[in-house]
């Protein structure tokens, strides 16, 4: 037995060491392309990117996002401002329209905001008339202001999402992705409940 555990004693040992080996230079050619010295400060990403977004992006030097950072924050601005004039634009007409019907001056001048706003190849006749349409500038006016509201909203989402990205991307910069993996199969003893034991086979995934 004495003769058997000896060579079993030196080739763990020589296992053992080549394990240590092989975890030592997986570290190393991580450190390699991680320089930990240079791990952003997460904090200090989030301010930057209070101050101006993609600042944090920028800082964290996640150039390809800055895109789809301003991409986004541009799509929103231009939905504000378009739905802003849509809104402006029916609210101004509905309330002409109103003060022309309480004054008994409604008229088909292209010149009254009202007229203008009508679709191509329509009148106020063809429309309804003056009390159909201002009913139809109120509920246009409504919509616009609400989608103009879900586009100052969209705009906050993207605004934190930013400030999201920056905070974890920054966390995240010495996360481990190297592929130090490995896989272990060993037989084993295995106990039930009863005390009766059954041999099994193991699989690890070491980390």
């Amino acid at each position: 037995m004495l003769l058997l555990w000896l060579p079993m004693t030196a080739f763990a040992h020589q296992e053992e060491v080549h394990h240590h080996a092989s975890d030592s230079t997986a570290d190393e050619e991580y450190r390699y392309y991680v320089d930990l010295t240079k791990k952003p400060d997460a904090i200090k990403a989030v301010w930057l990117g209070v101050i101006c977004p993609g600042a944090g992006q920028i800082y964290n030097k996640a150039y390809w996002k800055l895109p789809i950072v301003y991409g986004a924050f541009m799509g929103c601005g231009y939905a504000i401002s378009m739905m802003q004039n849509r809104y402006t634009g029916y609210k101004t007409a509905y309330i002409d329209l109103y003060n022309d019907i309480q004054a008994g001056t409604v008229t088909e001048d292209a010149s009254k905001s009202y007229i203008a706003v009508i679709p191509d190849g329509y009148d106020l006749t063809r429309v309804g008339g003056a009390s159909r349409w201002q009913s139809t500038l109120k509920n246009q006016t409504d919509i616009y202001r609400r989608y103009r509201d879900y586009s100052i909203l969209a705009t906050v989402i993207v605004y934190a999402l930013s400030l999201i990205d920056a905070y974890v991307d920054a966390q995240l910069f010495d996360f481990d992705i190297s592929p130090d993996l490995s896989l272990n199969l060993e037989p084993q003893i295995y106990y039930d409940l009863q005390q009766q034991k059954s041999a099994e086979l193991k699989v690890a995934i070491q980390f």
